[in-house]
C-alpha cells in the first residue's frame, strides 16, 4: 500500500465548512433521524480522514465527499441494530403517522417513501445540486441508469402530488 499524507488539521476544517451541512442535509433525508444522521455525518468524516487523499482529481471532491457519505447512509440503513428497532416501540408516547403539515412536509414525506434507489438519485440531484455524471460515480452506475431513475422518480412523484404545488416538479 502506498504511504497517503495524512490529513491536515486546516484540511479537515476546510472540509467540515464546506461540505458539513450538506452532509447532514442528506444524511436526514436519507435516514430520517437527526441524531443519527449526525453519528452517521462523523462516521463519514471519520472515513474521509482516514482515506485522505484517496482522491484523484479535486475537481471531484464533493461527489467524493457525498459518495463517502452515501455509503455510510446505506451501512447504518443495512445494520442489524435498525433493523430491529423500532422507535415508535420505544417511545409510545410520540405521535407516529401524523399528516405533515405543510405542503414541503408532504414532499419530503412522498420523497422517503420511495424506492431506495429513486430517493438517492431526488436527494442527490435536488438537494444536494449535483449532475447526473457526480451522481453516476457516487453511485458506481453507468450515467444512463442513473438518468433513468431520475426521470422515474419525477414521474412517480408527479403521479402523488397532483393536485399540490409541486404538480410540475
Amino acid at each position: 500500500m502506498a504511504s497517503q499524507t495524512p490529513c491536515t488539521q486546516q484540511q479537515m476544517e476546510r472540509l467540515v465548512d464546506e461540505y458539513g451541512n450538506g452532509m447532514l442535509r442528506l444524511c436526514c433525508m436519507y435516514l430520517g433521524d437527526v441524531h443519527l444522521a449526525q453519528d452517521a455525518v462523523q462516521d463519514a468524516f471519520v472515513k474521509i480522514y482516514r482515506a485522505w487523499p484517496a482522491i484523484p482529481d479535486p475537481a471531484a471532491e464533493k461527489a467524493w465527499v457525498m459518495k463517502i457519505t452515501v455509503n455510510v447512509c446505506k451501512d447504518y440503513l443495512r445494520s442489524a441494530w435498525k433493523r430491529r428497532v423500532s422507535l415508535v416501540d420505544q417511545y409510545p408516547e410520540l405521535p407516529a403517522g401524523q399528516e405533515p403539515r405543510s405542503e414541503e412536509g408532504r414532499l419530503i414525506q412522498e420523497i422517503m417513501a420511495l424506492k431506495p434507489k429513486y430517493r438517492e438519485v431526488i436527494l442527490l440531484h435536488y438537494y444536494q445540486q449535483l449532475r447526473v455524471g457526480e451522481i453516476a460515480a457516487i453511485l458506481g452506475a453507468p450515467q444512463s441508469t442513473v438518468s433513468i431513475r431520475l426521470h422515474r422518480a419525477r414521474e412517480l412523484l408527479k403521479k402523488r402530488l397532483e393536485g399540490g404545488p409541486y404538480e410540475d416538479l
